[in-house]
């Protein structure tokens, strides 16, 4: 249940950050594309659109996406999405076969610095 709802805030943030962040903004520009998040038997998953500049989410996966990235099981998938070093997680994750990439490896990438744009901003 942790994983589902983690997977359904990051389509909230990023569906504001496409509408408030400049930066995050100019990240989308010139992608359209759909990707997913999901569990490898399937049972979670939500896919994201990218279009115009925006991102919106919906639940399910899609027939088709540019990329997906696949997790052993929820507990998994939540615990490496919270990871203090994401990057290593998603590492290890691949390595030991316990996330499984489909797709464009290099929108993984891209997506990956996407990420950085999600973190909430420190109080000064």
């Amino acid at each position: 249940m942790k994983f589902r709802f983690l997977l359904w805030a990051m389509g909230l943030l990023m569906a504001k950050a496409s509408r408030n962040n400049p930066a995050f903004q100019q990240q989308l520009a010139d992608k359209q594309l759909v990707f997913q998040l999901q569990t490898l038997d399937g049972k979670v998953a939500r896919h994201f659109i990218v279009k115009d500049m925006r991102i919106t989410s919906k639940s399910g996966t899609v027939a088709e996406p540019a990329f997906a990235i696949a997790f052993k099981d929820a507990a998994f998938g939540f615990q490496t999405l919270q990871a203090k070093n994401k990057q290593l997680a998603f590492m290890q994750g691949i390595q030991d076969k316990t996330i499984q990439i489909k797709g464009n490896p290099a929108l993984v990438i891209w997506f990956q610095g996407l990420m950085k744009y999600l973190k909430p901003k420190k109080k000064a």
